[in-house]
């Protein structure tokens, strides 16, 4: 299944609308619409001029929600086409890229140029003022775009410094402005809110909860997969990236991070301190990090000088210094294998919470501390998971969501490699024990590169299973030719979105040889084959 190109807009999204909030009886079946209900419970609906939060005032906010597919044509039925040239009559942004397992992720019609995000931090689990500015350029004429946005009271929405008309739609916030914006236009919008830092969702598998999540004296974020809709309104895929900005206002003896470099921090006159972070490069919305707490920031440096910038609660400093002081260590392990790291830092961010995974959010992964305080392998191989994350899944990001695999497989191949060599068990026996469970992995959750369900993302498959992929191509093309292979992936790809495809047709390139016959039933096929090179290997039998 392929996406389709959100740069051109399906002839049914105009359906998308407010227009007298009519039932849309009849329409259900046809290409372009979503399977839902279209005729819900009409809602009432109040238009309102309100004065925005932070200093943004006058934005028309339409206060409720509409259920998906509550939408009305934009023209009557059996009109003309007119002779416009296409590309120049405004239409409305998809509400989605088409992702096949989550369609809603990402929006279409534009391109973010950046985000900035101003959160006035007051207390732990205590709501407070935000406003996120996006800058963007227009793909195509726009009549309204959306936004992927979730809870949060909206207070104000202006599009270059107009009133705008916002309505949410599910986890859609969709905005008409004032004026159509042209094809290649600039625009900046201006959402201003009331964040909820105990907002969050969960999932049944490795992820568990996710959005906000709070700590002691503060929270850090955990916006994977698609949990920064709960944050701040973004362009929320994993292949869209744009650098950000953060403004955090916290009160006296509260310290704030974010992704990226500290550019100043000014101590107000009421006492409160503002933090300014560049993120540095683009980053996706699933990999963005602000945590807010009573921090100790510990500065060391890794391989050629690259800073490396640790953020830990007070309390923690020495519970969990002796496993992050191997960072320098894994950096240089790392860069031997897949070359220089390709950001401008790195560091971990210590999470005061019992969060059952790590994060790799980009250039400041976040670690449970009770990943910190156990067995060196184990957290060898937690610290080692995330960090090769910044080179697949973080620089080189993947194009939807079945290529998956391509960066939580990469980061369990190298996590059991190192820690084959330090302590951990050889990585012909975990991908022994993984090659014998494949068969019923792949049966409850799908193939590698072809999960079953959204639900089914973030299971084993997606990790010792894929992993399992890589081992087998190294077993296949020889040792010397898959590191061939793997650096000449994160260095091509670096800064863009790569699919399976275009990891395929990499590593047949690189190895002078058709390598789609051999990958495809590993990545697709409904059995696992045969190892190259172990024909003792046994699949057990899957059970329903």
């Amino acid at each position: 299944m392929e996406i389709h190109d959100p740069r051109q807009p399906n002839q049914f999204r105009g359906l998308r609308g407010l227009r007298g909030l009519r039932c849309l009886r009849g329409l259900r079946g046809l290409p372009g619409l979503s399977s839902r209900r279209t005729c819900p419970t009409r809602r009432t609906a109040l238009l309102l001029t309100l004065t925005g939060a932070i200093g943004i005032g006058g934005a028309v906010v339409l206060v409720g929600t509409l259920p998906h597919g509550d939408h009305p044509s934009p023209a009557h039925p059996g009109t003309l086409a007119t002779t416009t040239p296409a590309g120049t009559t405004p239409s409305p942004g998809a509400p989605g890229i088409g992702d096949p397992l989550l369609p809603l992720d990402g929006n279409g019609g534009y391109t973010v140029r950046r985000y900035t995000l101003a959160f006035d931090w007051r207390a732990p689990r205590t709501r407070f003022d935000a406003r996120t500015t996006i800058s963007a350029s227009a793909t195509q004429a726009l009549s309204r775009f959306d936004l992927d946005f979730a809870g949060n009271t909206l207070h104000s929405v202006t599009v270059d410094d107009v009133p705008a008309r916002a309505v949410r739609d599910g986890d859609e916030l969709v905005v008409t402005p004032a004026k159509p914006i042209p094809r290649g236009g600039a625009f900046t919008v201006r959402v201003a809110y009331t964040a909820d830092p105990t907002q969050r969702r969960h999932r049944g598998d490795a992820i568990g909860d996710y959005g906000w999540v709070p700590t002691p004296d503060g929270t850090v974020l955990y916006p994977q997969p698609d949990g920064a809709k709960m944050i701040f309104p973004a362009d929320d895929h994993p292949s869209l990236r744009a650098p950000v900005t953060f403004l955090v206002t916290t009160p006296p003896g509260v310290s704030a991070v974010a992704n990226g470099r500290l550019v100043e921090r000014v101590r107000r006159p009421d006492g409160r301190v503002r933090w300014t972070y560049d993120s540095e490069q683009p980053v996706a919305a699933q990999l963005v990090q602000v945590a807010i707490g009573k921090f100790t920031f510990l500065e060391s440096t890794g391989p050629h000088g690259l800073p490396v910038r640790d953020v830990v609660p007070g309390d923690l400093v020495s519970d969990t210094a002796a496993y992050r002081s191997l960072t320098p260590e894994h950096l240089a392990w790392l860069e031997q294998r897949l070359g220089p790291y390709p950001f401008r830092r790195y560091g971990v961010l210590v999470g005061d919470t019992d969060l059952p995974v790590a994060l790799e959010s980009q250039s400041l992964s976040l670690v449970p501390k009770g990943d910190l305080q156990g067995d060196r392998v184990d957290a060898e191989r937690d610290l080692v998971h995330e960090l090769t994350h910044q080179w697949t899944g973080d620089s080189v990001a993947i194009r939807r969501w079945s290529d998956l695999w391509l960066s939580e497989g990469h980061a369990r191949f190298y996590e059991r490699l190192y820690s084959e060599a330090h302590g951990g068990d050889s990585i012909e026996s975990a991908m022994r024990a993984a090659y014998e469970q494949h068969d019923q992995w792949r049966h409850d959750d799908g193939a590698p590169a072809e999960p079953r369900a959204e639900a089914a993302l973030f299971k084993q498959v997606r990790y010792d299973g894929s992993a399992l992929v890589l081992y087998a191509l190294r077993e296949k093309v020889g040792e010397k030719t898959f590191d061939r292979i793997e650096r000449s992936w994160v260095t091509k790809y670096q800064g863009r979105a790569a699919g399976t495809q275009d990891f395929v047709a990499l590593a047949s390139e690189v190895a002078g040889e058709d390598l789609k016959p051999f990958l495809t039933p590993w990545l697709y096929g409904d059995r696992t084959p045969s190892m190259p090179g172990h024909p003792d290997w046994q699949v057990d039998p899957a059970q329903d």
